[in-house]
Formats: structure tokens, sequence, C-alpha cells
């Protein structure tokens, strides 16, 4: 080889070697986000989820990616949804919108972190052997919706102690139904209130429930948990003014969009941990290490213009407990 190539060979390795060391920089991680929601109506849930991640100094789109899943109430694409995650090969899974989230992730791998944010005790389900010690590649949050069912009745009877029929709305497709059902069922019997159980698992058949309760002369509706039915939480507030139906909900979401009342947890928090537990194992904890967090702050709402369109005059020992009153 002739000197002058040489040089000129030595001067390409030059260049290739910076490019090289560059392609072999570690690459930034990617958290899976499985939702049975919508993106749109969901904004405020996923940033308090990027808030949790940043706590532990990751950014999306700067130290983490987030490849998002919306099934968009249809749980059937849950499974599937699951295995493109685990087919990207992401680091972490995040599951929100409920049980069947979670189920499906874990069905689709037993290896991949996973993060998960449900209605009802996840031992039962399998997702953990136990709060303190999940033991497997699962932890995440107990948003406790389903079990605060019997509290929303009893709110619903001390605003309207005249009425007698109650309807119960609940999607057949949500894994807690059943329990929400026996629950509220239950409560209604020891305090007198007879319940109509009405189901729907689409839009369509929101608009037809709501025939069949002014039918049945129903005094008041309360609506079950489900993610789906507070993606149509705008649908189920304007159906409620239209029918004059007092309806109370689970989380502050309904009264904001303008429904009457409602007492739950406070989700964005929720979301927001679930974000912190995501971080955590980025960072190298295991979720078999890490305890299920049980939500622990609950919140009243009441929105007062909806009470006078409906001619209801708000308990002063409702609003006195109320953690937020919209005017």
């Amino acid at each position: 080889m002739k000197r002058r190539e040489f040089i000129t060979l030595l001067g390409g390795a030059g260049i290739a070697w910076p490019l090289a060391a560059h392609a072999q920089q570690p690459t930034m991680p990617v958290v899976g986000f499985l939702s049975s929601r919508s993106p749109d109506e969901s904004k405020h849930l996923v940033a308090a989820f990027r808030a949790g991640l940043q706590t532990g100094g990751y950014v999306e789109g700067q130290s983490v990616a987030i490849d998002y899943r919306w099934a968009e109430g249809q749980y059937d694409r849950l499974p599937a949804l699951a295995t493109e995650l685990v087919r990207q090969r992401v680091n972490v899974i995040a599951t929100t919108g409920g049980e069947a989230v979670a189920l499906a992730a874990k069905a689709a791998t037993m290896t991949i972190p996973i993060v998960f944010g449900v209605s009802e005790d996840p031992v039962p389900y399998g997702l953990v052997a136990s709060h303190s010690r999940p033991g497997g590649n699962a932890t995440g949050v107990n948003f406790l919706v389903t079990e605060l069912g019997s509290k929303q009745l009893g709110l619903l009877h001390e605003l309207i102690p005249a009425a007698a029929r109650v309807g119960l709305l609940v999607n057949p497709k949500f894994a807690a139904t059943e329990r929400a059902m026996r629950d509220v069922t239950a409560a209604a019997a020891a305090i007198g209130l007879q319940v109509d159980v009405v189901q729907a698992s689409d839009s369509r058949e929101i608009e037809s429930v709501f025939g069949t309760l002014v039918h049945n002369k129903a005094d008041a509706l309360l609506v079950g948990p489900d993610a789906f039915f507070v993606s149509r939480r705008l649908q189920l507030a304007i159906l409620a003014a239209r029918h004059v139906l007092p309806a109370v909900y689970n989380v502050r979401e309904y009264a904001e969009a303008g429904g009457l009342m409602s007492y739950g947890t406070n989700v964005r928090d929720a979301y927001r941990q679930i974000g912190v537990y995501v971080g955590r194992i980025l960072k190298g904890a295991r979720p078999a290490d890490l305890p299920v967090v049980q939500s622990s702050t609950f919140e009243l709402v009441i929105n007062l213009p909806t009470a006078r369109a409906l001619g209801l005059e708000i308990p002063a020992s409702l609003l006195a407990r109320a953690d937020e009153v919209i005017e």
C-alpha cells in the first residue's frame, strides 16, 4: 500500500470511529402505556402520569419514550394491544383503566415489569401475591373505586331522601361489575331502596338506558365504576340533564363535565403514583418489592348549577363536607 493511500485510510477511520461510538450509546428506555380509555379525554391523566415519571428524573422525549396503546372502551382489543407492547420490548408496561387491562398485560408477559391501576383488590385476580410483597412482575395502585358504591348510594339517599327507585348503570364487559352490583344492591336493601340494574357497553346503549330508566320511573341514577363510562362522561351528564334525572358518579371528572355529584378516589393522584413507580423500576427497583398502593385521598364534588337545573337544593350537611363545590 502506498503511503498516501495509507494516510487516507487512517483519515477515513478517524471519521468512522466517533460515529461507531455514538451508535453504541445506550438507547432511551421505553415505557408502554396501555389504557382502556381514549387519548383525547385522558390528557389530564397522562399529564399526571408524566408528572410522576418526572419525580424520578424521566421526561418524555428527553430521557424516556412512551409507547401509547388505547383500547377506546373496546376491552376485547386489550390482549392484542398488550402483545404489541411486549413485541416492542418495552422496559415497563403501565396499565390504566381497570383490571382487564392489567390482566391482559400479565397474560402477555411474565418478565416485563407491569405497574397497574385497578379498581378492586388485585390479589383475587392473581395480579400479585399480596399487597405488601407482590412477588411477581406486577405492582401498582388500587383505586378503591368499586368498594365505594355503597357510600355513593348513601350520599344519593341523603341528597334525595324521598327517592324510592334508583337505577344502577353498569358495563357487563367491565371486570368489577359483579362486585359493584352486589355491594350496591345490598346497601340499597338496608335502607329500603329498590335498585334497577341497567347495562351499557357503548354510546348507543347508554342512550337506550335512559329511556328505560324514564319508563321505569327511576328517581335517580348511580353510575357504576368503569373507565368507559368516564370516557363518556359528557354524554352521561347531558342525558341526565335532558331527562331531569339526578345522578351520582365515582370520580370528579363527571362533576367537572356537568354531572351533579361525585364521590371517589382522586384519580389524578393515582395516575401520578403509577408514574412514580414506573420511574423507580426504570432505576432498578423490582415490582416484587414495591408494595401495592391503596388510594387514601377521596373527594366529594358537587356541581351547583346542575343541582339548580334539576330543581334540587343541596343539603347544608353535604355542602359542608364537599371538597369542592362547582359554582
